[in-house]
């Protein structure tokens, strides 16, 4: 038997259970490890803040309103200082597929504030009379209160530290390429056949618009999770708090994140709803197809380097196959792709949870947690390096991109107007099986004369922007 200062004896309403004498951890926590070895993935750190922000204005309004001892309120204070600059970390333990609502979750940060307040009290882990886990760090509160206000500070916080500035960079980045590459014409593609030329630097800037249009929709629903239901309590009937707690904690969580926060108009709806959640993940999931289809849009337009379009050249980071010397893959795209798929089955996952909920409590919390604020974070990460180790460093091949647009059957379609569609077809068809230019066809059959064909084959002109119709129905 393992000597007495290994461990100390703690109490619940299931019995005694022997705790680790360095564990901040408590009872419910162990009991919660036992029955939860599924996954060995532990919560999220930017979850783990969103908590202890929440214990941290909770303690600070619960000590103002003397609802519990200003020394307690202190101490759990300065123990939720200490964990936000990245101590007592490895305590928060609990597999991410849980109990329902995140109650062991929600104990384990419960037990490691009140052990912490204790030692700065100078009394010992586990004196629950003078700090109670229950009964002062979680004061006013419930799981089912507290769970989706942090799932909603966890996603605030997520999109800000991470997605959004990586989305900002690489909006950057691409519109920088749209300017380098702004000259160099290229042969355009629908259904990966030859289609009218376009110009590389539009398809890089059309890859800028669409990542800016995604981050405005993912601002909008993100103003879903600045209205908090916390001071709901149990049910969201405020049962056990304070009347003037409901409206200063949701304050001082906005000071303490620097976000405009505002309590909900109802608590129960808060409380129930999970809409907010997969109105921020449809968004999220939104990003990721076109992210994808983006990175998909890369590998093609680097494939080769003799055999594919190799009309750019993505930047090689590292060798590319176990076997063939000197090969070098798109391997940050297809990192890209592989991270968006998991987002677009996270948002899969957040839907059929959201709508699991019964009366007056959705149990699948937990799952929402780990999948929102994870797809947010993975998503971000992985635009800062695509960004950085893959965006940044594209450089074009002009001689094959201009190669490729005056090979193109597709020009046939800017003789439409002078010589009708289907003498186009014709002209087209007779290219195709004589490997004559389309050039010399219309000019053999009399259809154009040369100087009408150098202006309207002209690739300069054939692959630019055509402005926005002015007010007065005139082109600019």
């Amino acid at each position: 038997m393992a000597d007495n200062t290994d461990f100390r004896i703690e109490h619940d309403s299931m019995g005694d259970r022997h705790i680790p004498s360095s564990a901040y951890y408590g009872i419910q926590t162990l009991r919660a490890i036992e029955n939860f070895a599924i996954s060995g993935i532990k919560p999220l750190p930017t979850y783990v803040d969103a908590c202890i922000i929440i214990k941290k204005a909770t303690a600070i309004v619960n000590g103002e309103l003397g609802c519990i001892p200003q020394d307690i309120s202190q101490a759990i204070i300065q123990a939720a200082d200490e964990i936000l600059t990245g101590k007592f970390r490895d305590q928060f333990v609990v597999d991410v597929y849980q109990a329902g609502a995140g109650t062991s979750h929600h104990m384990n940060v419960n037990e490691v504030l009140a052990n912490r307040a204790l030692e700065i009290l100078g009394e010992e882990k586990g004196n629950y009379k003078r700090v109670s886990p229950n009964d002062h760090v979680n004061y006013g509160q419930s799981t089912n209160d507290v769970i989706p206000t942090a799932i909603r500070i966890g996603g605030l916080l997520a999109l800000a530290q991470t997605l959004h500035p990586a989305l900002s960079k690489a909006i950057t980045a691409l519109d920088s390429k749209a300017g380098e590459f702004q000259d160099i014409v290229k042969s355009g593609r629908t259904h990966l056949q030859d289609a009218v030329p376009v110009r590389l630097g539009e398809n890089f800037r059309a890859w800028a618009h669409i990542l800016s249009e995604h981050q405005n929709r993912i601002y909008t629903a993100s103003g879903d999770l600045m209205v908090l239901g916390l001071g709901g309590s149990a049910v969201g009937t405020g049962l056990n708090t304070h009347p003037q707690y409901r409206a200063r904690v949701v304050e001082v969580i906005s000071q303490l994140i620097e976000s405009p926060l505002e309590p909900a108009s109802h608590l129960m709806a808060a409380m129930q709803s999970m809409a907010p959640f997969v109105n921020v993940s449809g968004a999220l999931r939104n990003l990721a197809q076109d992210l994808a289809k983006i990175s998909h849009d890369l590998r093609l337009m680097d494939s080769g380097p003799k055999t594919g379009l190799k009309e750019i050249q993505l930047p090689p980071v590292q060798p590319g196959s176990s076997i063939m010397p000197g090969k070098y893959n798109p391997v940050m795209a297809e990192m890209t792709s592989m991270v968006c798929f998991q987002v677009m089955g996270y948002d899969n996952a957040i839907a059929l949870a959201a709508q699991a909920g019964q009366l007056e409590l959705n149990v699948m919390m937990p799952l929402i947690a780990y999948n929102l604020i994870h797809s947010i974070e993975i998503l971000g990460n992985t635009i800062a390096a695509l960004t950085e180790r893959c965006i940044q460093g594209i450089t074009a091949n002009k001689e094959r991109c201009l190669a490729y647009a005056e090979g193109s059957l597709a020009l046939v379609t800017a003789l439409n107007t002078h010589i009708g569609y289907l003498n186009a077809a014709a002209v087209a068809k007779e290219s195709l099986e004589t490997g004559k230019s389309l050039r010399q066809i219309v000019l053999e059959r009399e259809l154009m004369s040369e100087a009408e064909l150098a202006t309207v084959l002209n690739l300069e002109q054939m692959s630019g922007i055509l402005p926005l119709m002015a007010e007065s129905g005139e082109v600019d």
